[in-house]
């Protein structure tokens, strides 16, 4: 099942919810949404489940238009944060709901739904759960009642909507590495949204990042990180040390450090230099910089260096020979990412 994207354009009084987005999802892809707050995603999973219409673009599955497709017939299944379970029904009678709501003529004898919802039951790993109530269960138990109803009607594409968001730490992290074996199993295609960017990087086959309803930047997790299309990207993501510096014939130049400069392609003018922490190289001094403190960061060590008003933090090996307090020290910028400055 394929999914193209074109041109989707939905607005929420003088705000864009999505602004010419475009997205083409492949069959069997896992795809995770990121962006802050008010970015589209939600908006854009319920503009797929047919619950809200965008103004203008295309939704297309399989080469066939949504656009008076109503959700009902859509076969998509819809996972939400908060299970939203019917707190009357037994687990077995919510992983069966979708299917016997169904017109008559489409609705499955009453043996083969009892064999559907059973055999969910066991995938999720909850066979022994199907005659409590939801208030008998725990919250993961709960998010896997509710990903096997979404499941229960052979969904063509499965939606999540931030489904670990209520969840601890711990039991976030098992579900989420139970919900990607789920989804290879099955040869399912989803879609994600989270704001947990581990979550997203350590599931996803490919991430999408959103800002003000378009996508920014799509590609693989390793991709994203190491390669940001842009400084919105390259700051969302990770840990980020930003610089002033401005670009003159192909050099960038920084404020307050005029011995440093580093090659770029990026126009000429003012601009920001961004680098992970664990990119910074510390020289030998006497140099500009001036060591704070040295703090244990797991394996890692964080330096933390001012420059006049400037902070700036390090991330380096344990085993590499480090700094003391108060000693002065060299920076090596060589590995920064050049973006002009709007």
């Amino acid at each position: 099942m394929n999914v193209d994207l074109r041109d989707l354009r939905k607005q929420f009084g003088p705000t864009a919810a999505l602004d010419g987005l475009n997205l083409a999802i492949a069959r069997g892809e896992f795809i995770a949404l990121l962006g802050p707050s008010g970015s589209g995603k939600t908006t854009l999973l319920r503009v797929l489940a047919g619950l809200d219409f965008v103004e203008s673009g295309t939704i297309e599955i399989d080469g066939r238009s949504m656009h008076d497709v109503p959700a009902r017939k859509r076969r998509i299944g819809l996972v939400f944060q908060h299970y939203a379970l019917f707190r009357h029904m037994t687990v077995a009678r919510n992983v069966a709901f979708g299917l016997e709501v169904r017109p008559r003529h489409e609705r499955p004898p009453r043996a083969v739904i009892r064999a559907r919802v059973q055999e969910l039951l066991q995938l999720m790993g909850i066979g022994d759960l199907g005659q409590r109530y939801p208030d008998q269960i725990s919250g993961g138990q709960r998010q896997r009642v509710a990903l096997a109803r979404a499941l229960a009607i052979e969904p063509s594409l499965l939606l999540l909507d931030e489904p670990f968001g209520a969840l601890d730490a711990k039991v976030r992290k098992a579900l989420r590495l139970w919900l990607r074996d789920v989804h290879d199993r099955m040869g399912l295609t989803s879609l994600f949204v989270t704001h947990d960017q581990a979550e997203a990087m350590e599931m996803a086959d490919r991430v999408a990042v959103l800002r003000a309803g378009r996508i920014e930047q799509v590609d693989t997790p390793d991709r994203l990180y190491a390669e940001p299309a842009n400084a919105f990207v390259h700051e969302f993501l990770g840990e980020s040390v930003r610089l002033d510096c401005t670009v003159e014939a192909g050099m960038a130049r920084f404020h307050g450090m005029p011995d440093i400069c580093v090659p770029t392609g990026s126009r000429a003018g003012p601009a920001i230099a961004l680098l992970r922490p664990h990119e910074i190289g510390l020289l030998p001094g006497p140099g500009p910089m001036r060591v704070e403190s040295v703090h244990a960061s797991g394996p890692m060590r964080r330096v933390r260096l001012v420059l006049e008003a400037r902070i700036i933090e390090v991330l380096l090996p344990e085993d590499l020979a480090l700094p003391t307090v108060g000693e002065s020290c060299g920076i090596d910028l060589t590995r920064a990412r050049i973006y002009p400055a709007d």
